[in-house]
């Protein structure tokens, strides 16, 4: 293999990896939106960002970035389980098998995600359900009963209750299931187009087997008749035609349509059959539409285009001259790349794309897409309608993510364009196997380089690496580009997107699996039943001299052994609803209900992005009632993730006005009126706004600029920029925005009007912020043009030349820009985390710039800003050209590609020049610090899990309530980074609580579900956490934690917050619940007991893994306090008198078979005994944990401390499963022994003097009586007596009447016939009834009353309360408002959302952000007792020592009322911990030296400066 590079008389670069500036979106087919939802469904798996990206090695040289022979033949070997695909070549011998078939057999590109198919619908769902214990167990008793030595009276009618429950599953099963098969059609059947009338060797005929034909035509069978049953009841609107049939319309095929359309870069071309359809893309700078006959396509068949690539000829000529920059004079040879179209290939010409389904695409196909069109399989990018080969995805069914990412086509395949290009393409891609590594891939194509003026030559062999840049992924959707031709490399369930896929984690909730243990001892109880009777049995057959010897003709069993065996057996059909078959399939109903209720609720509504409350575990709602600890992201969770550029320092001289949270927090720890000093500083802010419009306008009319959009306000920067405070200042504030608009990927979209408008979309919010930013201030990022970049500065346009982009990671948390220039120059612009940027300035140089922007960023970072640092830096010609060679044989390196290109990158990106800082606001969210204070008042702790800077998250602690005045901070870092020091730390904290760590302390901890007090926090760093983590001290930080009432974890990766998570469920048995909106934090959420996703406005990476997705933080509150409450005190109660009727009607049926010697002998009619679980007994149970309530939503808001219930599991516990057991059994007692005492006189006679003292008549006396005490008891435990609650009960009591009436009205009752009239006509029966009624519930009733009058609850208070009027107020308002509150859409109460706003970018990780969160800085370990202004310690302490006072205004600058009031309200507190041990941002970043340019650096007194 030969990777040919640079020639080595090249002086001037050729421009590399460059970004395209889209300027106009296509709008596609409906048919693609249709499908948007269509992959929303699968659930990718705990992958976060911070695991996926490769850590790369800290070089500070180029060792390894030489193309030697590792590098060259690292593709040859391929993996076991690797792959090669073959185009337009023969297979080789080893490929194919003995009939010249493929050995390789690929993935079918159809996927199933149901479960089930037509014809294994019936035995996989039964097989699924009769894993059930339960189902096994009623299916055992229905085959006992078939024999009839057991006694079933009617075997058949027994088997009813277990059909019905089937049933009802199999329906609910095959509902869902149906919807997931519809999708699958759908998405399998949608529309793609793909190469036909070709050979692909790759694959063989598709052999269809006789079962796949047969479940093919099922199938078919199944769809065809309920589309045909959808048409007739939908009408013919649509012309009946299915969705896939109407998606292929939606594009004709290409062999009817001519495209009329094509580039302004183009010259118009001849039609052809083959020719692609283009969408004009007007060019931002016209000039670059004259192109010179020598830049057209060497072949004779193919049009002229607007392509990237060189000619043929020209390409292989060792004169070819192109200017680079507009610059004559820098001449230079271009790289050749080669091509994979082979010029002297025989082809057909038949070929043709064709429109298909995406389920007919195999593995080495051509397929071509158009823009808006999402990707059918994985496919590597040949070619593109970009001029550079490049194209846009978006990835939001992939990772969540919504902003626009940029992939490459192959040089290789860049001259490829039509039909007939594919036929004469040979080569072989080497391809890794298929992987679940969404963010890398690695592969090579390979093939035989033919020169077209020689061609009696083999060729040479050449090979091109494949990475994750040139590769579209299934599910991804083409954006702002016409059309891309690729190859398919992985379908069906190779693909990575259905590697990924997968349901979240199963999870069962607490309630769930303590039922297990109960139903076991329901087994327990049933054994203990039967065997008494078996043995009692057996013994009394065993007796002689009795009557039975002369009433009996024998025992069934011939013995008494026989005897009791058959009666233990005979035992478990009559005692057999005693375990519950109705319960598991109630509680079904139940969560689904309660699922539905949550989803309906329109307080949980926002409408802002059109997203209900949406619950995608239905079966864990009880948890919600049970939360204790709450693990929230900060980021787009607590925040909005809406980026705002709101102030900068340029130069040493800070710029612009806000009025933060955090300040306003900050000023609130100092007593002051935040409300009063709000509007003052917003008033001051209005005003400032209007002046610097109007000097704005001045400098440069910018019709880009609009006032609403505005959010940098700072009329003195624009002052400074028109020359105000000298030239040097001026070309400080040119050269820092000229960063700004230069040094990003942004790619905008350019909507004309009056004004125009211009929206950029970028990889991060705060990326399209700075951008944002730079054109309010009149440097407007206009488009790109082939070489750069066009900005218009101040009304003047100029072109930049974009040489490089090194792009940001996780490791190296900064990018770059190299830059030409319009005069010629190259300039590399960086920007990134402030410690990182300092670490590579120049050294020695700039002290006092370093020491003036520290503080200004610490100030920045204390308003609860987001901060970074600009830097640049002046390249030579022969020194960029040097490193350029180097960069592109990373580039091109096979092997550890990314660790390449990321050394050679940090080779440039050393020696630099700060320019200054930014700070950029992400506001909180609406409602936050009132849910937070509301969910506090209840008993649950909030622990803040966070990539952001210390600093940064303390303020943000105390702007959302999490941390106040009153609290010593606890800040923990241990700057040795050693195991001892941490343990004598946490010592040295835990014995201000008086514990030492040991396990009777934890034990002691576990059971103590008080809410701590509110007198400490602890704030800790991710280097501390790893070691506190570790197992011989994690029990001691558990313990410490659990005395403060808060805990913030900064700057922590997504496992760490995923262990946090765990140590505590784990290690306190506490129930957890992890909110959170991005990638990073799935890890967490998928490890809690309950997982919430935020749907923000971009990304759904965090939803598809939750269990519960809301829009905003603040119905949080709502969720827990209210629908979890209800839903964990109904489920514990309907679980409790499930049991307890069930004990109440089987031992009444036991009690009968004391005086029967425990023959088994039913004492009711064998229907009572099917019907009483399905129907007698159900729907008041059932209905009772679907909508009972004991206070409403309101009061539940209002008193939070209701929920602590059910943090300490009151509702649902042993005591109270004993205690319904044992009144059960009391009942039953009551229930049997008031029909016995009534028939035992024998003098039962009726007025026709007729008995009705047989057994069915008997019984029918008792089951009656019993049904009314059960369904009674049941109304008794529920709070709400509304009129459907009690219709239910009544209809319920009086089903039993009805049955008895009408099953006793047919002869084939038997012994019952009659039984009705006969029964219900004696005054005895109703007075028995009431008597028992009385009986049995008045215990419960005393019980109930003296526990209220005496021992009263909480909730027994409050609605007395409620009763009594005294929460009559919150009817004012729709919903709950707290005291003190009116309802605006700023309370987290209010279900209205706050006014849409405009957005720029999505939510990132917190650890991927492309420049935040930025410094590692370091904070104190411990706090100093508080001060009498009970400070907490994390005031600004970065000022001079010798500023004792307020600073004046400086007499020669225009005044800065946000920088001086700043000042002026940090210097009025005390100096903090922090500045007594010289540990602030500014402190240590005015020490911080370049740690890659061989100068030490120094170490402080309580952490390192040193970058690791």
């Amino acid at each position: 293999m030969v990777i040919k590079s640079h020639e080595q008389g090249s002086n001037v670069s050729n421009p590399t990896k460059r970004i395209r500036w889209a300027t106009q979106r296509v709008t596609g087919p409906n048919e693609r939106h249709i499908r948007q939802s269509i992959l929303d469904r699968f659930q990718p798996r705990k992958t976060t960002s911070s695991e996926k990206k490769r850590q790369s090695a800290d070089t500070s040289h180029l060792d390894g970035i030489t193309e030697g022979p590792e590098d060259s033949e690292a593709g040859d070997g391929q993996e076991p389980d690797g792959r090669r695909i073959y185009f337009n070549m023969p297979l080789p011998d080893s490929a194919k098998d003995e009939n010249g078939h493929p050995v390789t057999h690929y993935e079918r590109n159809k996927i199933r995600t149901a479960k089930y198919t037509p014809l294994s619908f019936v035995p996989k769902n039964l097989w699924f359900q009769f894993h059930n214990a339960a189902n096994i167990y009623f299916l055992f008793v229905i085959l006992l009963g078939i024999y009839w030595i057991f006694g079933n009276p009617n075997p058949a009618l027994s088997s009813v209750p277990l059909i019905v429950i089937l049933f009802l599953t199999a329906l609910k099963d095959g509902i869902e299931d149906w919807r997931r098969t519809v999708l699958d059609n759908e998405l399998n059947n949608a529309g793609t187009h793909r190469l036909v009338d070709w050979n692909n060797v790759n694959t063989s005929g598709d052999n269809i087997s006789l079962w796949r034909r047969i479940k093919k035509a099922t199938t078919h069978s199944i769809i065809s008749t309920y589309q045909s049953w959808n048409f007739k009841r939908k009408g013919s609107a649509t012309g009946g035609k299915s969705y896939a049939e109407r998606a292929m319309d939606n594009r004709p095929s290409i062999d009817t349509r001519q495209s009329h359309r094509t580039s302004v870069l183009s010259i118009q071309s001849e039609t052809s059959e083959e020719g692609i359809k283009m969408t004009p893309v007007p060019s931002p700078q016209p000039e670059a539409a004259h192109h010179t006959q020598g830049d057209r396509l060497a072949a004779d068949d193919r049009p002229p285009t607007s392509f990237s690539f060189e000619p043929e000829e020209d390409a292989q000529s060792d004169n070819g001259h192109l200017s680079a920059a507009g610059k004559p004079g820098k001449d230079f040879v271009p790289k050749f790349y080669g091509s994979i179209v082979d010029p002297f290939k025989q082809v057909s010409g038949k070929a043709r794309f064709k429109s298909d389904h995406w389920k007919s695409v195999q593995v080495g196909d051509f397929v071509r897409l158009y823009n808006e069109d999402q990707i059918p399989a994985d496919i590597v990018v040949l070619a593109t309608s970009d001029q550079d080969g490049q194209c846009y995805v978006e990835t939001k069914n992939l990772d969540g993510e919504t902003n626009l990412k940029v992939r490459q086509a192959l040089h290789c395949g860049r001259t490829m364009k039509h039909a007939k290009d594919c036929e004469k393409a040979s080569f072989i891609i080497e391809s890794e196997p298929p992987n679940v590594n969404l963010y890398q891939y690695s592969g090579a194509a390979r093939w035989t380089q033919r020169d077209v003026r020689k061609p009696e030559e083999l060729g040479t062999e050449m090979a091109e690496p494949i990475s994750i840049n040139n590769l579209l992924l299934r599910g991804c959707s083409l954006r702002n580009t016409d059309w891309v031709l690729g190859v398919v490399i992985y379908t069906g369930q190779e693909t990575k997107i259905m590697l990924n896929s997968g349901i979240t984690p199963s999870k069962r909730s607490r309630i769930a699996r303590d039922l297990n243990t109960y139903v076991v001892y329901n087994f327990v109880v049933l054994f203990f039943m039967c065997l008494v009777s078996g043995i009692v049995q057996g013994v009394t057959w065993a007796k002689s001299n009795t009557s039975s010897d002369f009433f009996e003709f024998g025992s069934i069993g011939n013995g008494p052994a026989m005897s009791g065996f058959i009666t233990f057996w005979s035992s478990v059909i009559l005692f057999q609803n005693l375990v519950p078959i109705s319960l598991y399939i109630s509680l079904e109903i139940i969560k689904t209900a309660q699922a539905f209720f949550i989803y309906s609720d329109t307080w949980m509504y926002y409408d802002r992005i059109d997203y209900p409350c949406t619950p995608k575990s239905w079966n864990i709602s009880d948890d919600l009632g049970q939360i204790e600890y709450i693990f929230s992201d900060k980021t787009g969770t607590l925040t909005q993730n809406v980026m705002e550029f709101k102030k900068c320092t340029i130069n040493g001289v800070p710029y612009g006005e806000a009025y933060t949270e955090a300040q306003a927090g900050m000023q609130r720890r100092q007593g002051i009126d935040v409300e009063a000093e709000g509007a003052k500083v917003h008033k001051q802010i209005a005003e400032d706004r209007v002046r610097m419009l109007q000097d704005l306008r001045k400098m440069h009319a910018n019709p880009y600029l609009h006032d609403d959009e505005l959010t940098f306000v700072a009329p003195d920067f624009v002052n400074d920029l028109g020359g105000f405070s000298g030239v040097e200042q001026k070309t400080a504030n040119k050269n820092f925005m000229l960063a700004l608009a230069l040094c990003h990927t942004v790619i905008t979209e350019r909507t004309p009007g009056d004004p125009p408008t211009i929206e950029f979309k970028a990889q991060s919010p705060d990326e399209a912020a700075l951008v944002a930013t730079a054109r309010d201030c009149g440097f407007t990022v206009m488009g790109r043009s082939k070489d750069g970049i066009i900005l218009n500065i101040l009304g003047e346009e100029q072109e930049f030349t974009v040489l490089n982009t090194l792009e940001f990671n996780s490791s190296r948390k900064r990018m770059s820009a190299i830059i030409r220039m319009p005069d010629g120059k190259i300039i590399l612009y960086c920007k990134g985390a402030d410690s990182v940027i300092y670490s590579r300035l120049k050294p020695g140089e700039q002290s006092q710039l370093r020491r003036l922007t520290g503080e200004h960023l610490e100030m920045f970072a204390r308003e609860g800003l987001r901060t970074l640092c600009i830097a640049c830096k002046e390249l030579a010609e022969e020194e960029y050209q040097k490193w350029n060679k180097e960069h592109d044989l990373a580039a091109a390196a096979i092997v550890d590609r990314e660790d390449k290109l990321e050394a050679v990158s940090d080779a440039i990106e050393r020696e630099l020049t700060l320019l200054g800082g930014t700070a950029i606001e992400d506001r909180l969210q609406d409602g936050v610090p009132d849910a937070i204070a509301l969910l506090g008042d209840a008993g649950i702790k909030l622990w803040v899990l966070t990539g952001d800077k210390v600093e940064t998250a303390i303020n943000i602690g105390f702007s959302c309530n999490l941390l106040n005045n009153d609290m010593d901070l606890i800040v923990f870092k241990i700057e040795d980074e050693k195991l001892e020091s941490a343990e004598a730390e946490l010592d040295r904290h835990l014995e201000t609580f008086h514990l030492v760590g040991t396990d009777n302390e934890l034990q002691l901890a576990r059971h103590d579900h008080r809410a701590p007090d509110p007198t400490h926090a602890i704030v800790i760093d991710g280097e501390s956490l790893k070691l506190v983590l570790e197992n011989q001290l994690r029990q001691k930080f558990l313990l410490l934690c659990k005395q403060c009432k808060s805990v913030l974890c900064c700057r922590v990766s997504p496992s760490q917050k995923a262990a946090v998570v765990r140590m505590v469920k784990n290690g306190l048995d506490v129930m957890t619940l992890s909110v959170g909106d991005g990638a990073n934090d799935v890890a967490m959420i998928q490890e809690a007991d309950v997982g919430v996703g935020i749907a923000g406005e971009e990304g759904r990476q965090a939803v598809m893994s939750s269990d519960y997705a809301v829009g905003q933080f603040r119905y949080l509150q709502r969720l827990i306090l209210v629908h979890g409450r209800w839903s964990y005190r109904r489920l514990a109660e309907t679980i409790a008198n499930f049991f307890y009727k069930n004990i109440v009607w089987t031992f009444a049926l036991f009690w009968y078979q004391i005086y029967n010697d425990f023959d088994v002998t039913y004492l009711v009619d064998y229907t009572y005994i099917l019907l009483y679980n399905l129907a007698f007994s159900s729907l008041p149970v059932i209905f009772m944990g679907i909508l009972d309530q004991d206070v409403s939503d309101k009061v539940s808001l209002a008193v939070p401390q209701l929920y602590r219930r059910g943090i300490e599991r009151k509702e649902w516990t042993s005591l109270k499963f004993w205690t319904y057991m044992l009144d059960g059994i009391y009942q039953s007692v009551i229930c049997y022994y008031m029909g016995h005492f009534l028939f035992a006189p024998a003098r039962f006679v009726t007025s026709n003097g007729l008995t009705i003292n047989d057994r069915p008549r008997v019984g029918a006396f008792i089951a009656c009586a019993t049904i009314v005490v059960v369904n009674a008891y049941v109304l008794i435990n529920t709070y709400r007596w509304d009129w459907l609650m009690l219709l239910l009960t009544a209809i319920t009591i009086l089903l039993p009447w009805f049955w008895t009436g009408v099953y006793t009205a047919f002869p084939s009752s038997l012994q019952f016939y009659k039984a009705a009239p006969q029964v219900f006509g004696q005054l005895s029966f109703w007075a028995m009834v009431l008597l028992t009624t009385s009986a049995c519930l008045l215990p419960r009733f005393a019980a109930k009353a003296f526990q209220k009058l005496y021992m009263p609850r909480d909730i027994d208070i409050i609605r007395e309360q409620v009763g009594q009027g005294k929460f009559q107020h919150l009817d004012r308002y729709e919903a709950y408002v707290p005291p003190g509150k009116l309802p605006s859409a700023a309370s987290s109460e209010v279900s209205g959302p706050a006014k849409p706003h405009q957005q720029n970018g999505k939510p990132l990780d917190d650890d991927e952000r492309p420049m935040y969160p930025p410094s590692v800085a370091n904070t104190g370990t411990t706090h100093n007792p508080r001060s009498q202004t009970g400070s907490d310690g994390t005031d600004y302490t970065g000022h001079r020592r010798s500023l004792e006072a307020p600073p004046r205004p400086s007499l020669d600058r225009p005044l800065r009322p946000s920088f001086d009031r700043m000042r002026d309200s940090m210097d009025r507190i005390r100096p903090s911990f922090e500045a007594s041990n010289d540990f602030t941002s500014a402190a240590l970043l005015t020490r911080l030296e370049s740690s890659h340019s061989g100068t030490p650096t120094r170490r402080t007194l309580h952490g390192s400066s040193s970058l690791r």
